[in-house]
C-alpha cells in the first residue's frame, strides 16, 4: 500500500513553501522517522520524516514550490528492505604487456654519429666554412646563411662566427611567444558568455521574507541610531576568572551575550517606553523581557527569542542560545521560536564589524548592535590607557521613542556591562 506524503501545517501564515532538497534519492528505501527532505518558508527551513518504512517514489522534483497539504511523494510499505549481504565478485585487471624495447633504446651510437647529427644541415655557405667555424657555428646556434664572410674568397672565418648574433632556438622562440601571449591576454579585455559571467537564482522565500520586513521597517518606522562605547575590561576579566569553573559546572562557556541580554533587560525595566510597540493608533506596552537573537546562516538571518529573560540565569541564556544557533544552523528551528519579542541584539562584531546602523525587526521598537571590540586608547583618571573598547549602536523607532530615552537606554547598557557585578545581584 502506498502512503502519500503530504507538506505539514507549519502555522496560519504559512501556505506554501520550496521543497529546497531531497535528502534521499527517488526510488531508495526509506526508514519510518528519516528525514526525507528539506521545505524552505518564508519564516523557517525544517526537515520532514518518513510516516512508514518502504520505497519512496517522488512527485514533484527539487526546488519546486509546494502548498502546504499537497503530496511530494508517495511511501510502498510493503516493499521489503535491500539485503546488506551482496554477493559480490572481483576480477583480476589484466596487467599490461610490456612492449619490447626498440632498437632506438638499444643502439648506442658512436660519437661521431653523434656529431654528424648535430651539424647543420648542408647550405650554400658550407663550401666556404672552415671545419672550425663548422664547430663553432653549431656551438652559438648561428644561421651560416646569415653570416656575410670577410675572409679570402668570401670564407666565413672562426671571427665571422664569433661576432654573428646566435639564432634563437626552438624552446626560446616558444618562451617569448608566451610571454608575449600572457602579456597581450592581460592587456586585452576578454569576453565571455554571459552565462559564464554570472548565475541566476530565484530568491528563496526567506530572502524574500527579509527583504520585505526590511523594506517595511524603512518605509513604516522613523529609525534613527545613537552610540556609544563601552569598556569590555571587566566582562572580560569576569570571564576569565569564572571560565572554567563555569564550562566544568555547566558544560558550556560563559560567553558576552548572556552579560548584554541581562543589561537589556535591566535597561527595559529602567526604560519603559523602549519596550513598547505601535500597533495603528494605539501605543502597546509590554511587561514581558523576550529578548531576539540574531543567527546568522547560510539561507539567510534568523532572530530566535529567548524567553522570560528576566528570569533566566547566565547558565540558562547562554544554552538557549547556543540550543538555538545549532537548531538554525541545522535547519531544524520552530516557528515559535521566532515569534514575538520585544527586543532584538545583532552581534557583528563576531564577523569583524566595527561600526553600523542596524535595522530594527519590525515590530519591535529598538535593536542593539554590537561590534568588534578594539584595544584603543582612552582616559581613565587623567591618564592615557589601552583599553578593550566595543563600539554600540541603538537603532530605534523616533515615533515611539524620544532620543532623550534612547540615550538614556543605551547608558544603562553602557553602566552594566562596565559594573557587571550589578548584574549578577540584580541592580
Amino acid at each position: 500500500m502506498a502512503i502519500e506524503v503530504k507538506v505539514p501545517s507549519m502555522g496560519e501564515s504559512i501556505t506554501s513553501g520550496i521543497l529546497s532538497a531531497w535528502l534521499v534519492k527517488d526510488g531508495d528505501f526509506v526508514e519510518k522517522d528519516q528525514p526525507i527532505y528539506e521545505l524552505e518558508t518564508d519564516k523557517i527551513t525544517s526537515e520532514a520524516t518518513a510516516e512508514v518504512s518502504g520505497t519512496i517514489q517522488f512527485k514533484v522534483e527539487q526546488d519546486a514550490e509546494v502548498d502546504i497539504g499537497s503530496t511530494v511523494a508517495t511511501i510502498d510499505e510493503s516493499a521489503q528492505a535491500p539485503s546488506n549481504n551482496k554477493a559480490t565478485t572481483t576480477s583480476k585487471a589484466e596487467e599490461p604487456a610490456e612492449e619490447p624495447a626498440t632498437s632506438a633504446s638499444t643502439v648506442t651510437e658512436s660519437p661521431k654519429q653523434e656529431e654528424a647529427k648535430a651539424l647543420p644541415k648542408t647550405s650554400q655557405s658550407d663550401e666556404i666554412l672552415s671545419p672550425a667555424s663548422r664547430k663553432h657555428s653549431i656551438e652559438k646556434q648561428v644561421d651560416i646563411d646569415k653570416v656575410e664572410g670577410t675572409g679570402k674568397g668570401g670564407r666565413i672565418t672562426k671571427g665571422d662566427i664569433l661576432s654573428a648574433k646566435a639564432t634563437p632556438s626552438v624552446s626560446e622562440k616558444e618562451s617569448t611567444s608566451s610571454q608575449f601571449d600572457s602579456v597581450a591576454k592581460s592587456t586585452i579585455p576578454v569576453t565571455s558568455e554571459p552565462s559564464s559571467r554570472e548565475t541566476r537564482k530565484k530568491m528563496s522565500p526567506l530572502r524574500k521574507k527579509i527583504a520585505q520586513r526590511l523594506v517595511q521597517a524603512t518605509q513604516e518606522a522613523a529609525l534613527l541610531t545613537t552610540f556609544n562605547e563601552v569598556d569590555m575590561s571587566r566582562v572580560i576579566q569576569l570571564r576569565k576568572t569564572h571560565q572554567e569553573s563555569f564550562v566544568k559546572r555547566y558544560g558550556i562557556k560563559l560567553g558576552f551575550m548572556s552579560f548584554f541580554t541581562k543589561a537589556v533587560v535591566n535597561a527595559l525595566q529602567s526604560v519603559p517606553a523602549v519596550n513598547a510597540r505601535i500597533e495603528g493608533d494605539h501605543i502597546v506596552q509590554q511587561h514581558y523581557y523576550d529578548i531576539g537573537v540574531a543567527v546568522g546562516t547560510e539561507k539567510g538571518l534568523l532572530v530566535p527569542v529567548v524567553r522570560d529573560c528576566e528570569q533566566k540565569s547566565f547558565q540558562e541564556i547562554e544554552q538557549s542560545i547556543l540550543d538555538f544557533a545549532n537548531d538554525a544552523r541545522e535547519s531544524k528551528i520552530q516557528l515559535k521560536d521566532l515569534e514575538g519579542g520585544v527586543f532584538t541584539i545583532s552581534n557583528g562584531g563576531i564577523y569583524g564589524s566595527m561600526l553600523s546602523t542596524p535595522i530594527i525587526n519590525f515590530p519591535q521598537p529598538a535593536i542593539l548592535g554590537l561590534h568588534n571590540i578594539q584595544e584603543r586608547a582612552v582616559v581613565v583618571n587623567g591618564e592615557i590607557v589601552a583599553r578593550p573598547m566595543m563600539y554600540l549602536a541603538l537603532s530605534y523607532d523616533h515615533r515611539l521613542i524620544d532620543g532623550k530615552e534612547a540615550v538614556t537606554f543605551l547608558n544603562h547598557i553602557k553602566h552594566a556591562i562596565e559594573n557587571p557585578d550589578r548584574l549578577l545581584i540584580g541592580l
